[in-house]
């Protein structure tokens, strides 16, 4: 199998000095990526309408082009639904990507080409393969398969003419064969669209195969490792594949789920970081013993930065990576060859270094709490909950948080909704470390909690196990790429929660 890696990192050893020619360059490769997107789609009503040319400067389409969130951009998706062409990109668009993204009743359309695919997604997992041979080339992944978690096809009926569901099911769909080959489960179980049913499948097919790596959101894998080791009668995952290596991950934070993971799989593993959404594949984990990830060039993505101003949650305007700064929260707007133009992505990410271009994942531009004033964003929160579990050995299975207001001495004060794998022995402990982190990270925070004035001890609710699940069940949210809302600044979601609590 050494064979193997010398020989794929043998027949990629282009792509290598492409990378590390493009990481040196950040600026004039993405020149080059927008001149090419627009050129590609001159004659498009999109490049009429906003006056671009072939000789369009980066000034100019930035002056011209306004910046689109997903509300804005979607009349463009209603008049592809009707089946217009040429509208925002020359390239046929025969795929929507649905996706909840963070909301809880919304569901956005992001249209996807076949060129797309290829030169984004599909080359940002043999640039995943390559990333970890030359960190690991001693790797024995290809003595085995690689089991992928995907979601499902739709059925809409307002869209006939495309093809809608799950990026990931799109990508089973459309798999290579040279991924085929280390690919498993096969495509009629992998799309399998009952969830649950797909759970029992994928367990009795995948059990005696020799898995050597695992791709997918860390919380919908969690749930299949655990069905399997139930199904089997096994301790750990180690137990059934000892030659298990490697997790990617992507589309949520794994630190809520560490613990629960390192427990689950019994021997230490490769965990490789990927940033990637229906809307484009953004990064990689490219060092193993770096957390950060190299912002990916020259995937028919053109990128440009939002400075995101924390004490006001307002956005500036956008500037490109050339005046990009270390150390400052961006949020993320993107330009791509499949029809997104200045689509503002709702990420935040800082950068780490600017030569190469790599970068961290920071939140959601709207994945926070504000009800008092206090802005509290998601990496407050998951830094808070790991202190607490590692000082504690408890382990969270899910969580939520949600404003809850007219307390008799304050404002009000944050609810906490816990499910957990390991309970700490002490849950006013618990939250008393979430509380003294969440005052030493957030100065917001902590001036709100002054004294109980504006924002009292945060109160807590442990519900029973699978609540969570039974909320995403009922709402049809199984599986694929749904995510729990995890901080809310109303009490919509948190209210669910705790009916359907009092109901299992």
């Amino acid at each position: 199998m050494i064979l193997y890696n010398k020989l794929y990192t043998t027949l990629h050893r282009k792509r290598i000095r492409e990378i590390a020619l493009y990481s040196n360059y950040p600026d004039k490769i993405q020149e080059c990526v927008l001149k090419k997107i627009i050129k590609a789609n001159i004659n498009t009503q999109f490049c009429r309408q906003y006056k671009l040319s072939t000789k369009t400067t980066y000034k100019e389409f930035a002056s011209s082009v306004p910046l689109f969130e997903y509300e804005q951009f979607h009349s463009f998706i209603k008049q592809l639904f009707k089946g217009e062409k040429k509208l925002i990109t020359n390239d046929k668009v025969i795929y929507f990507a649905k996706s909840s993204g963070t909301t809880c009743d919304k569901s956005k359309y992001i249209p996807l080409t076949r060129n797309f695919l290829k030169t984004c997604h599909y080359k940002g997992g043999r640039d995943i393969l390559l990333f970890y041979l030359l960190n690991k080339p001693g790797s024995k992944i290809f003595e085995g398969k690689t089991l992928s978690l995907g979601g499902k096809f739709s059925e809409e009926t307002t869209i006939s003419t495309y093809k809608v569901g799950d990026l990931s099911a799109h990508l089973i769909h459309n798999l290579p064969l040279w991924a085929k080959l280390f690919s498993t489960p096969p495509k009629k179980i992998a799309l399998h669209p009952e969830w649950e049913s797909k759970v029992k499948l994928m367990s009795n097919y995948i059990k005696k195969k020799n898995v050597t790596a695992i791709m997918g959101a860390p919380s919908w894998v969690i749930i299949l490792l655990k069905y399997l080791l139930n199904s089997t009668n096994k301790n750990c995952v180690a137990e059934l594949w000892p030659n298990l290596e490697l997790f990617v991950h992507g589309g949520m934070s794994i630190k809520p789920y560490i613990n629960s993971f390192n427990e689950i799989i019994g021997k230490p593993i490769n965990f490789m970081e990927v940033f990637n959404a229906s809307e484009g594949f953004f990064a990689i984990q490219n060092d193993l013993n770096s957390n950060d990830m190299l912002l990916m060039l020259d995937y028919n993505i053109f990128y440009e930065f939002i400075p995101f101003e924390k004490t006001t949650n307002t956005i500036n305007n956008a500037i490109s990576i050339t005046d990009i700064e270390l150390n400052k929260t961006y949020s993320l707007v993107i330009t791509t060859s499949s029809g997104l133009w200045r689509y503002i992505l709702g990420d935040t990410i800082e950068f780490t270094s600017l030569t190469p271009p790599k970068i961290i994942i920071k939140g959601r531009t709207k994945l926070f709490i504000n009800a008092f004033g206090e802005e509290v964003i998601i990496e407050n929160v998951e830094k808070a909950i790991n202190e607490a579990c590692n000082k504690t050995n408890s382990i969270v299975k899910e969580y939520t948080v949600a404003p809850l207001f007219s307390k008799s001495k304050s404002a009000g004060c944050h609810q906490w909704i816990f499910e957990f794998e390991r309970k700490p022995p002490n849950m006013e402990y618990f939250m008393k470390i979430i509380d003294e982190t969440l005052k030493k990270l957030n100065s917001d925070y902590e001036t709100k909690r002054y004294k109980n004035i504006t924002l009292d001890f945060p109160e807590f609710v442990v519900v029973k196990n699978n609540t969570f699940y039974e909320w995403l069940k009922r709402n049809n949210k199984l599986g694929g790429q749904n995510k729990i809302p995890r901080l809310c600044n109303d009490r919509n979601f948190a209210d669910e929660i705790l009916k359907i609590n009092n109901e299992l």
